[in-house]
């Protein structure tokens, strides 16, 4: 059973269950094939690999029937396939859920919570989770919001890097209309985002915003109808996977620790990953390129 997007019982906290799914730095796939065949074997799981864009790698959540509620099975699923993109050749990838299901994700799978103790929800809880395999993905993840993100789903849209809505989408953390709190990273993640103000307003009425109120107070980047949305989505995945590989991951590691270091620490960490860069031939590669008039060729993935 999933969440009711709109009668505010919200999606609750989803931390995975303990033992399904892969710990990040398992074995590694070796290319864009894989990852196609590792998601020929899940059922919640989609993958489309160069299929819009070069370079970008379609994720899509495929549980329809339950508005794409995460239950253990879609998170174990996830897990997997996210394990095979991180070593693809995928320079960015798009995470969204099934147009057919109205939502991106609609929430925690409620009836698994119900059957959960303390104990084993610690258990559950247990790092590296989904969202943690989101936000700590090499390559850059941009959310293709295409409905409802609530609870567990809005969690895991708050993992990814840049989060672009459909003009039908709603987002919240209802969790307290349960008699629970967001777990997933929503008491950590939405108030980088949006505020501490924002972040109470939202976590203790439970209540959801429209796509819009979400682009103004930061929850969102950008909102789009259904003529310009996938045009924006793959615009801007495109224009990302075009750069290098290495900078792209160098770069969002950096832009991820200025939420988690305080200044000094942030602006020392930056200078180190910038001159990293400089031990790759991508950086040679770039500056030829622009000094020459074309377009580069990295040498990196």
């Amino acid at each position: 059973m999933s969440d009711d997007p709109d009668g505010g019982a919200g999606g609750g906290e989803s931390g995975d269950d303990a033992g399904d799914g892969p710990t990040r730095g398992g074995p590694a796939a070796e290319g864009p094939e894989d990852v196609e065949s590792v998601a020929a074997d899940c059922e919640t799981v989609d993958v489309a690999v160069d299929d819009r864009v070069e370079g970008v790698t379609t994720v899509t959540m495929n549980r329809p029937d339950a508005r794409n509620a995460l239950n253990a099975q879609l998170r174990a699923e996830l897990k997997r396939v996210l394990d095979a993109v991180e070593d693809s050749d995928a320079r960015v990838v798009v995470l969204t859920g099934a147009d057919e299901a109205k939502a991106f994700v609609a929430g925690a799978d409620v009836t698994e919570l119900r059957e959960r103790d303390m104990l084993a929800q610690r258990a559950a809880s247990e790092r590296p989770r989904v969202y943690e395999y989101v936000a700590d993905l090499r390559q850059p993840v941009v959310a293709r919001l295409n409905g409802h993100a609530l609870g567990g789903g809005c969690e895991l849209a708050q993992a990814c890097d840049v989060r672009i809505a459909h003009e039908r989408a709603k987002l919240g953390q209802p969790e307290i209309n349960l008699g629970l709190m967001p777990g997933g990273g929503g008491t950590q993640r939405l108030v980088r985002l949006v505020g501490e103000g924002q972040a109470m307003r939202l976590v203790l009425s439970g209540e959801l915003v429209s796509a819009e109120e979400a682009r103004d107070i930061g929850l969102v980047d950008e909102v789009h109808d259904e003529e310009t949305f996938d045009d924006r989505v793959y615009e801007l995945a495109g224009s990302m996977a075009e750069k290098s590989g290495v900078a792209l991951g160098h770069a969002k590691r950096a832009v991820k620790a200025a939420s988690r270091m305080d200044l000094d620490r942030g602006i020392e960490y930056e200078a180190e990953l910038f001159a990293q860069l400089f031990a790759v031939g991508d950086k040679d590669e770039g500056i030829d390129a622009f000094l020459e008039g074309r377009d580069p060729e990295w040498p990196s993935r």
